[in-house]
């Protein structure tokens, strides 16, 4: 094995496309490196629930969002907006949308959507 890999999202990618959203996936060194481009108007409990069929997001989520804004709502109530720029991590039990007429763009290091996507 080289000690140094390199995969292209535009070239090397699995690629899933729910409602509102698109999703690029890449292994990479053994781990699971996902794009996610949400247009406006995506909402989780909208888009992508009636695919997975939990009642809300089960994963957890570890990234950085470069582009956009999105306001993700934990099951306790927690509710926090993230935006370009910033990095988060968000345990499973949630939903989730994007903020505002532009799309949003996020690299994640942890999280699936679910295999049926």
């Amino acid at each position: 094995m080289s000690s140094i890999e390199i995969k292209n999202f535009a070239t090397d990618s699995d690629v899933s496309t729910p409602n509102n959203a698109c999703v690029e996936t890449v292994n990479i060194a053994g781990q699971k490196i996902m794009k996610l481009v949400v247009q406006p108007g995506w909402v989780w409990s909208k888009d992508i629930q009636p695919v997975v069929g939990t009642q809300s997001c089960e994963a957890k989520h570890l990234g950085v969002i470069v582009e956009g804004t999105i306001t993700c709502r934990h099951d306790d109530g927690t509710e926090a907006t993230y935006t370009a720029g910033d990095a988060y991590a968000i345990e499973p039990g949630h939903d989730a949308w994007v903020v505002g007429d532009k799309q949003a763009v996020a690299y994640e290091f942890h999280g699936v959507w679910g295999d049926k996507l």
